[in-house]
């Protein structure tokens, strides 16, 4: 029997088995810890912008707010310490991973109602203090709710509890994208956020009523046999650390896209003004903005390896547990996964590929002719649902077609998904056929997307979940922010190919029947004709469907040759 075949670990007893499981009470438990995880982002992230604007701030500060949300790009900095490290007096009350959802989800209660209580007109620094507490410790939390959902059950459950996790998620985006701003608009900014912060305790009830977890395995570092050496440790560590947030800092930047967080201390330290600017114009600009954020993170992970390495012939304390705590979690990997661990990275890397390129997707529908109410009402509410729909088909699937059958057929369903809208393309502003479109790529996102973290779940093991989840949650979208930063590009190329008489003339034939204006002001701005444009567009719609072929055939390579999947014991 294949490795495939011994990994496919299915809900026995047919389509209601496999439906039960979201009735479950781990995945009504998700349900409430996914609204918890999405409260608090949205708050800090988006809806808080609207609050500092009305007080009167400029864009340039309201951007630095940004900054506060950082931490998710990092979290797997910190989670070996969550891996290792007990919640005095809860952990033997709760268990492990149930004491630091409990512990962080009291702060973040704390931090949103101190934020109600503030004014940010006068008391902006204290709320920027706030902001990033209340963005780090949600952060953590995120890391402590993906390892209890991993250890909580076996791999055939981890589809249904990806998809409640994100139901749940995506109600409290909602919720807390529209219920703060009606609130501020009839009874004030304060009460709306007082108001969330009670909305939270929904987290704590989740967590209560959580099954107890078996007892947590912390693996243990050999530094039997070294000498303790109080004054220089200390020095040791300090020096450590320091690079240690030095490389989370320029990491961090990668990985977010953005350059705030390193102009903002490099303008601390007393940089020019003009240095500050060149590297944040740099850092946005195109192709060469994406090497940067590439280099970034390289050059991060290099600092991040050089923070935790022992002194060569010099062993330490500190080297010891640093070097346990970042790399036992690696060595496990990729022993466990010998022979196929790059590739299984790969596949990570660009199993969502081909849907992180569609970043045109609002000049598109503009160019097409859609009013921007057709577009809100379409993408956001109708797409919302479609996607709604296809996390639960793929959580759905897992559970009833086995963990690699999913990945693989999530894996086919993005790329072909994209297709819909070079259909689109040529009917030019059909709201049947946005709805269409839309409908279709929303429900392969959801279903890929399940699929996807149910996968990555599997590849952990106890004792390294937290730290090995976080790592490859906060990885696995690099590739796709880089060709994304093509896109543009790839369509005007073609469009001007078109034009001139180029391979994709051809294409031009079928926009000859466009309704009139379709396409139009975009093919100005582009120096084309809308036939031309459209043909652009069709080039790059293939395009998005020829780069998610790699993700098909790493899934299938993987699927042959990987290990089964690791199984989790349930929680008692």
């Amino acid at each position: 029997m294949s490795a495939a075949d011994q990994s496919e670990t299915k809900a026995p007893g047919g389509s209601w088995k496999s439906l039960k499981v979201f009735f479950e009470r781990r995945s009504l438990v998700m349900l409430a810890l996914g609204f918890a995880s999405g409260l608090p982002y949205m708050l800090i992230f988006d809806t808080l912008s609207a609050w500092l604007r009305e007080a009167g701030l400029s864009l340039k500060v309201i951007g630095i707010f940004s900054l506060a949300t950082l931490s998710f790009s990092l979290k797997f900095l910190w989670a070996p310490l969550i891996d290792r490290t007990h919640v005095p007096v809860l952990t033997k009350l709760l268990g492990h991973r149930r004491s630091w959802m409990l512990l962080t989800q009291v702060i973040i209660i704390v931090g949103l109602w101190l934020i109600a209580g503030t004014d940010p007109a006068s008391a902006l620094g204290f709320m920027a203090v706030l902001a990033v507490g209340v963005g780090f410790t949600s952060a953590t939390q995120d890391i402590v709710i993906d390892a209890w959902r991993i250890e909580a059950a076996g791999v055939s459950k981890q589809g249904p509890l990806a998809a409640a996790y994100q139901w749940g998620w995506r109600i409290a985006m909602l919720v807390a994208g529209a219920v703060p701003l009606w609130m501020a608009e009839h009874v004030g900014w304060r009460p709306s956020y007082a108001l969330m912060a009670v909305l939270m305790g929904i987290g704590v009830l989740g967590v209560l009523f959580a099954p107890r977890e078996k007892a947590h395995e912390i693996r243990k570092i050999p530094t039997a046999g070294l000498p303790p050496r109080p004054v220089l440790e200390k020095l040791e560590w300090l020096l450590r650390l320091a690079v240690l947030a030095t490389a989370g800092l320029i990491m961090g930047c990668g990985l977010a896209g953005s350059a705030a967080a390193l102009t903002s201390l490099l303008g601390g330290l007393g940089a020019p003004e003009a240095w500050t600017e060149a590297i944040s114009s740099a850092w946005r600009d195109g192709t060469r903005g994406a090497l940067l954020q590439l280099g970034a993170v390289l050059a991060g992970l290099l600092l991040l390896v050089l923070s935790c390495c022992p002194i060569p012939r010099v062993p330490t304390r500190p080297g010891a547990f640093l070097a346990g705590s970042f790399g036992a979690p690696l060595r496990d990997y990729f022993q466990r996964f010998a022979g196929v661990a790059t590739l299984i990275l790969a596949l990570i890397c660009v199993y969502r590929v081909a849907d992180f390129v569609m970043n045109i997707m609002n000049p598109f529908y503009l160019d097409l002719g859609f009013l921007k109410s057709e577009i809100a009402e379409v993408r956001k509410v109708f797409g919302a649902i479609m996607t709604v729909l296809g996390v639960g088909l793929g959580g759905y699937s897992v559970a009833r077609y086995g963990l690699m059958r999913t990945l693989i057929a999530g894996a086919f369903a993005q790329p072909l998904s994209n297709l819909a809208f070079a259909w689109l393309a040529t009917k030019g502003a059909s709201v049947p056929g946005l709805f269409v479109a839309i409908g279709i790529d929303n429900l392969a996102g959801g279903f890929a997307g399940t699929a996807l973290i149910a996968y990555m779940s599997s590849l952990t093991s106890a004792g390294f979940t937290a730290t090995q989840y976080a790592l490859f949650s906060s990885l696995y979208a690099l590739p796709g922010k880089l060709i994304a930063s093509q896109s543009g590009r790839v369509v005007e190329s073609a469009a001007r190919s078109a034009e001139h008489g180029g391979a994709f003339a051809p294409l031009k034939s079928l926009f000859a029947n466009l309704p009139e204006g379709a396409l139009a002001s975009g093919a100005e701005t582009a120096g084309v004709s809308p036939a031309a444009l459209g043909a652009g567009y069709m080039v790059f719609f293939a395009y998005t469907t020829l780069i998610g072929i790699l993700a098909v055939v790493l899934a299938i390579v993987v699927a042959r040759k990987a290990p089964p999947p690791e199984t989790h014991d349930d929680t008692a």
